[in-house]
């Protein structure tokens, strides 16, 4: 094989590496805006186990299903383990996702943990609208 299609070769494998890639296809300044509420979590569907205490979040069924990579089987979803940031009122909050909202009626719909939505409002208002979040 010569030196110039020995190169083709690797640049073809390398590109299809850079395109397989979950991370790299979802942009950071993308800014969803959805519904807020909280929930009681326990084993999550990225396989995880989670407090009312951590500042974790489920992410509408929507995203969760459709992001870049997701197959079958919720625990490889690349989805989880995501930071996000997420801001309501002035306030904002960074939460990693592990769970996936099947309640949640818009695909950008957030349910958090008490802890993160206790950072956004009181656990009494209990429905916050036009959350707005973005990976970080």
């Amino acid at each position: 094989m010569s030196f110039r299609a020995l190169i083709l070769v690797l640049a073809f494998m390398l590109s299809g590496i850079a395109h397989s890639s979950p991370v790299d296809v979802v942009p950071r300044d993308t800014v969803y805006s959805g519904d807020g509420t909280f929930f009681e979590p326990g084993l999550g569907a990225c396989g995880n186990t989670n407090t009312a205490s951590d500042f974790i979040v489920a992410v509408g069924h929507g995203i969760f299903d459709s992001f870049p990579g997701a197959t079958a089987n919720p625990n490889n979803n690349p989805i989880c383990g995501r930071k996000l940031i997420a801001t309501h009122g002035g306030r904002s909050v960074t939460v990693e996702v592990q769970d996936r909202c099947a309640g949640c009626a818009g695909a950008a719909d957030l349910d958090f943990t008490e802890a993160g939505f206790e950072q956004l409002a009181s656990l009494d208002v209990g429905r916050l609208k036009n959350v707005e979040w973005q990976f970080v």
